[in-house]
């Protein structure tokens, strides 16, 4: 399964290879450089971004619009919170 293909993120994280807690920090550093509202693609190998992910969503506010597996990697695309 692949994310949405007619969506055009406005940057993409590519934590492929990294491990938790490494690809969440990385997450937060590229959410925070993103205008309000701004469309995130991360692409990541740790299983445990599965739970990782949404819960880092939740816990600040962003949507995670869309989660896939493709394989042995992970694609989300989240939506940076307009009310920041």
């Amino acid at each position: 399964m692949s994310l949405q293909t007619t969506v055009i993120p406005d940057d993409t994280l590519d934590a492929s290879g990294l491990f938790c807690p490494e690809p969440v920090m990385m997450l937060h550093n590229k959410v925070r450089a993103l205008p309000a509202g701004g469309l995130l693609k991360v692409i990541a190998t740790d299983p445990s971004t599965r739970r990782d992910i949404p819960k880092f969503c939740v816990f600040l506010g962003h949507e995670l619009v869309e989660q896939a597996e493709d394989g042995a990697t992970y694609l989300y695309l989240i939506r940076k919170k307009f009310d920041q």
